[in-house]
């Protein structure tokens, strides 16, 4: 008998759609996403906890502002009282009143057992000499703690800049060493081979594997360097833990971060001036505090008596309209002392501002200087690279036909390693050097 071979069901369209979903949501966990700068600087501008809590304290600002606002609206007011007098209150009254002797008294009751008071209440600020200089000060504060915002961007993305360098280096000395141990390899396989053949002794190879040993130990050293920047600049990014990343190669971060014209921008010094705005408003609002306040104010109050003994019951209604005039003659010179409080803070403000030019014009100086020192820097590293190379290519071949030994081989290898290092370590410090200049002139973007 011929077995019958069983055919497969075609998958239906819902299991297809399954499957194609499965893939595609299995694709994007596992791939790892590429980041640069850029897209760095704009992940923390939105998912930043720092950013998003200066911002948090914009907006509570202004709800306080808007609440402020709302309070100087007319004030409504109820208020219930619903008592049972367990024992009447009296009061004395001349007994004469009643055709008494003179000179006595008699106790009368007022009251019933009974009291229900309900009071509606409507209050009005007319005039208040210190309410312009409250909205004023709102508004001032309201511009300081955006100022501070900005300030808090400009951090982070200077800390954010600054952990991509780092990484994107030691990314690429990581790849430095791994080539260098790779080489290393090969060169430890052809020496075992020669000392096979007894063209070479061991411990030729021997001082190879020493020396790959030590470059394997600063390979792993500097991979757990990476690891815990990965982890910093995931959390300053606001991205997964467990998300894979790697980082554009930018050609080794030869990609300057300056543009053609930077805009100078000193949110410090707008921070210093407002506060000495807001400074000279608390000034007026201490002297408009010598002025008196008035106010209005209208009640409506009925109260509800009963007497459950003589089955009485009835209602009282009452009702005003007043003007509230409060004006404080003499406060122990509270306000006088808060004036020379206020000045002495003024000049405190004014040396800060001072000082503050002084040192953000000596750090965007120093940065620029810093600059230059750097490009010149990374010159000379790139020419001592490329020096490094060619020695260490010729002492492999040296090496290779027996004109130097093991010693000299390992020396051009570590000198290589160093100009690997220096050039890394010069590219990083001029790509630091431009982010300190780009933060002295408040323009990380």
């Amino acid at each position: 008998m011929k077995k019958r071979n069983k055919r497969l069901k075609p998958a239906g369209t819902k299991q297809k759609l399954a499957l194609g979903l499965l893939f595609m949501f299995g694709g994007f966990g596992l791939s790892a996403q590429t980041l640069d700068l850029e897209t760095c600087l704009r992940m923390a501008d939105t998912a930043n906890l720092t950013i998003r809590n200066a911002r948090l304290d914009v907006a509570i600002n202004q709800k306080q502002i808007a609440a402020y606002n709302a309070a100087r609206l007319p004030k409504v007011n109820l208020s219930a009282d619903y008592k049972y007098n367990a024992i009447i209150p009296g009061q004395l009254i001349p007994a004469e009143f009643f055709g008494g002797p003179p000179g006595t008294y008699q106790t009368v009751a007022f009251g019933v057992p009974f009291n229900l008071g309900n009071t509606i209440q409507l209050s009005q600020v007319l005039y208040n000499p210190q309410v312009n200089y409250a909205i004023q000060a709102l508004n001032l504060n309201q511009k300081i703690i955006e100022i501070q915002q900005r300030i808090t961007e400009q951090d982070v993305k200077n800390q954010v800049a600054s952990t991509f360098f780092n990484l994107q280096a030691i990314t690429k000395q990581i790849t430095f060493l791994e080539e260098n141990v790779a080489n290393m390899n090969k060169l430890i396989r052809n020496m075992d081979l020669m000392a096979k053949e007894g063209l070479v002794i061991t411990t030729e190879a021997d001082k190879l594997r020493i020396n790959r040993l030590n470059v394997e130990n600063s390979l792993q050293s500097i991979k757990a360097t990476r690891d815990q920047l990965e982890a910093l600049l995931k959390i300053m990014i606001g991205m997964d833990p467990q998300q894979t990343i790697t980082l554009s190669a930018d050609d080794l971060v030869q990609k300057s971060i300056l543009h053609d014209k930077e805009e100078v921008n000193h949110p410090e010094l707008e921070l210093l001036d407002t506060q000495l705005q807001l400074n000279k408003e608390e000034r007026k609002g201490t002297t408009m505090a010598y002025l008196p306040s008035l106010s209005f104010y209208a009640a409506y109050n009925y109260t509800y008596n009963i007497n459950p003994e003589d089955d009485f019951r009835t209602g009282i209604e009452s009702a005003f309209i007043g003007l509230r005039l409060d004006w404080t003659l003499f406060d122990g010179l509270e306000k006088h002392n808060n004036q020379k409080k206020n000045a002495i803070t003024r000049e405190k403000i004014e040396n800060q501002q001072q000082l503050a030019t002084q040192q953000l014009q000596l750090a965007t100086d120093n940065a620029r200087r810093q600059i230059d020192i750097q490009m010149n820097a990374l010159t000379i590293s790139k020419e001592q690279l490329a020096l490094a190379e060619k020695v260490y290519k010729q002492s492999e071949i040296q090496f290779s036909e027996g004109t130097i030994g093991s010693n000299d081989l390992i020396t051009a290898e570590n000198a290589l390693q160093q100009a690997q290092t220096n050039v890394v370590s010069a590219y990083v410090q001029l790509r630091q050097a431009e982010l300190a200049y780009l933060k002295s002139i408040g323009n990380i973007k």
